[in-house]
């Protein structure tokens, strides 16, 4: 009401109000201020058009060739140096190939209920899947792919209709069908049966995956006890020997002959194994490049699996992805990813309560609202959940929680003092029964106008 108050306060309507109209065949309504002359007030809200094939864009600023699409792009920003603030503009340019190469993709964490049902999902979606259960035929679908379930406005038609397209029009994008996959478990259970032990998908999908994921069976990986809770050991029979640095000389190795057998251009190394506790950062241990490298020769206790498998495929100049909350990427991790001008991305997928988190700690603090108490309940009876029931690896998960309020509250010092935050609780409980089917629920309290109170739940 008061910014409402604020924006009106300050806004000269235009001379003209002309017509104003619904248009009930598609219950859009439109309200025009005109000038005959220039026709500089239109104001529409109108309808939305799909854009589904592929579009080319015509500017100076972006050009076409047989092999790229290279664009110029002005990144514009402001510095503030004390109370003066000074545009700021940067030339840039991108170039992105127009010919998406063959791909493989590894998973650490193949056997896993991430790992085996995002095979799953390519290899049903591929073959065009369908499948029976209880409220009928089910398709094959991505839906939950940022990249090929969502869509993007390009503008608007000389109608002034929205045009939207699909988030894979926008660059030559990889489609996930095309992907070869492969990786590493320390359990060697193929991915038929690792599909089944999870329970995720449809009985009737299971049955018409099974013939082929039953030879997909995952490499040996790194197992460092230390790192993950105890009660993974049972898991563990299909493992790495040696030294930290024969373990890692192992594992490009499989990078290197996977990309040569499947005559793949590049490979993707993904974690999602399990998460780890976090590793000491240590001065001469894996503060910077020469001493992570170091310290995998010599098998320094703080460097982790996953630290091994990154340095790994930054070598082999492979991406690296991260799905987990643990600190993988130390300092020196990130220096070699820069020397060797590779990229590294992740600290957890985010893909549920802790990406419901940062909206809704987004969405309050930037209304000036106050979050003065958040508590998060979990529980969760899958393989993840065992492992988070120990409590360093749950300290990595709440940390990451936690980092998502923190951004969030230290960007504005009306509401909050300089060490001021929320009081944050994140509770997980291990329940086998719900299997992968994980419960989350949320308090948010907050303060409101002149000492009110708010609470969503």
């Amino acid at each position: 009401f008061l910014a409402a108050l604020s924006f009106f306060a300050s806004y000269h309507a235009p001379p003209l109000l002309q017509h104003c109209r619904c248009c009930r065949c598609c219950h859009n309504y439109t309200i025009r201020y005109t000038d005959i002359q220039t026709n500089f007030y239109t104001f529409i809200m109108s309808s939305c058009k799909n854009l589904d094939g592929q579009f080319t864009v015509e500017s100076d600023s972006c050009k076409y060739t047989d092999d790229a699409i290279i664009a110029d792009y002005s990144y514009e920003t402001t510095i503030v140096e004390g109370n003066t603030v000074k545009p700021s503009k940067l030339q840039m340019q991108f170039k992105t190939e127009r010919k998406v190469g063959k791909t493989g993709v590894m998973l650490v964490g193949l056997g896993g209920n991430n790992g085996c049902t995002c095979v799953a999902g390519a290899i049903a979606n591929k073959l065009g899947l369908t499948w029976e259960t209880k409220e009928g035929t089910q398709k094959s679908n991505y839906w939950g792919s940022l990249l090929l379930a969502s869509t993007v406005k390009l503008g608007n038609d000389r109608q002034g209709n929205s045009v939207y397209t699909p988030m894979s029009n926008m660059l030559p994008l990889l489609n996930p069908n095309d992907i070869v996959w492969g990786g590493w478990d320390i359990n060697g259970t193929n991915l038929g049966e690792a599909m089944k032990r999870s329970k995720v998908l449809d009985y009737d999908l299971q049955s018409k995956l099974y013939p082929h994921m039953k030879d997909i069976k995952p490499l040996p990986s790194i197992y460092f006890p230390d790192f993950i809770a105890a009660n993974q050991g049972e898991r563990a029979d299909n493992v790495l020997t040696g030294t930290k640095q024969e373990q890692m000389e192992q594992i490009r190795k499989d990078i290197r002959d996977f990309k040569a057998k499947n005559g793949l251009d590049q490979v993707i190394l993904l974690w999602t194994a399990n998460t780890e506790r976090f590793s000491a950062v240590e001065e001469g241990v894996n503060d910077n490049a020469e001493n992570i490298l170091s310290s995998i020769e010599m098998g320094e206790a703080e460097v982790s699996a996953s630290t091994v498998f990154a340095v790994a495929s930054i070598l082999e100049g492979c991406t690296f992805i991260n799905g987990s909350p643990q600190n993988t990427f130390v300092p020196g991790v990130v220096e070699l990813a820069r020397q060797k001008k590779v990229f590294i991305a992740g600290d957890d997928f985010k893909s549920g309560q802790t990406k419901m988190k940062s909206v809704m700690v987004d969405f309050l603090v930037s209304a000036g609202i106050k979050p003065v108490s958040i508590v998060s309940y979990n529980h969760l009876g899958n393989n993840d959940g065992k492992n988070l029931s120990a409590p360093s690896q749950f300290r990595s998960k709440e940390i990451s929680k936690s980092n998502v309020v923190d951004d969030m509250v230290a960007s504005n010092r009306i509401l909050f003092e300089e060490d001021e935050h929320p009081d944050h609780v994140v509770v997980i409980k291990y329940v086998p029964y719900v299997a992968d089917s994980k419960r989350a629920m949320d308090e948010y309290t907050s303060e409101i106008f002149m000492g009110g109170k708010n609470t969503i739940a």
